[in-house]
């Protein structure tokens, strides 16, 4: 079965400075795939890369057998490739409701008819409260964004992101900022998202991804060191020595 989404020979540079150092990277239909490494080690880099934010030096970006090394965001989005970002990227002053119900328009192609009351739009407003409940989102749904902690906030995100309907979900450090016990709960309410939404996410808790990720991609200092299953990842003898240290041997 062929990857849905992978680089070829990646390369960003800055200058003289190598960001993402011919970056090979394969992701498998409906996996659960974490991208990991130090600070620095070039992960949002990578993500920007994929999205489109960034042009690469060299090298290729395929979603799905298709080259989109020089489409633009929208478009890769178009064709079911879809982030969050490190911090949210919200509407603060609507309910959720209101939120999610405006990504499904934007998507159906109905954002420019938004002024219409809500309650006219029945199949938005179904659509986008079956997104919420699958995210344990429905009890705040008219709920003001801002109101709600940030655990929760991080879910509205994710949320939008499956209004889109992606086919390749991109999670750059989804429990950034969270509690330890709301970040629990949000990795278990991402795990349950279907196979059918091919997910891979940058951490940096290691907790997390070991019991999130059926495959790890270890970066460090824009090159690939290795990819493979949380298992051997943690006995990795590299990756102990340049990340994880002796904690999850």
């Amino acid at each position: 079965m062929s990857p849905v989404l992978q680089t070829r020979d990646l390369v960003r540079t800055f200058g003289a400075f190598v960001v993402t150092d011919k970056v090979n990277l394969s992701i498998a239909a409906g996996a659960r795939h974490a991208l990991i490494g130090p600070n620095g080690a070039g992960k949002t880099t990578l993500i920007n890369l994929l999205t489109g934010y960034l042009e690469p030096t060299a090298g290729s970006v395929i979603l799905m057998d298709q080259d989109v090394t020089r489409m633009p965001q929208h478009e890769r989005c178009r064709r079911g490739l879809v982030r969050t970002f490190q911090i949210n990227q919200l509407f603060k002053d609507m309910t959720v409701l209101e939120s999610v119900a405006l990504a499904v328009s934007e998507r159906q192609g109905l954002g420019t008819q938004w002024w219409r009351p809500l309650a006219r739009r029945g199949e938005v407003v179904d659509e986008a409260a079956a997104i919420l409940e699958r995210l344990k989102l429905l009890p705040d749904a008219l709920e003001t964004t801002r109101n709600l902690a940030y655990g929760r906030q991080r879910l509205i995100e994710i949320a939008l992101a499956l209004a889109l309907q992606p086919k390749v979900l991109l999670l750059d450090e989804p429990a950034a900022g969270v509690p330890t016990g709301e970040s629990q709960e949000l990795f278990e309410t991402i795990a349950q998202l279907p196979r059918e939404v091919t997910i891979l996410l940058i951490e940096h808790d290691m907790n997390l991804v070991f019991r999130f990720a059926d495959r790890i991609s270890v970066l460090v200092s824009g090159a690939l060191l290795v990819e493979d299953t949380p298992d051997v990842i943690a006995h990795h003898p590299r990756v102990k020595e340049v990340y994880l240290g002796e904690s999850h041997v």
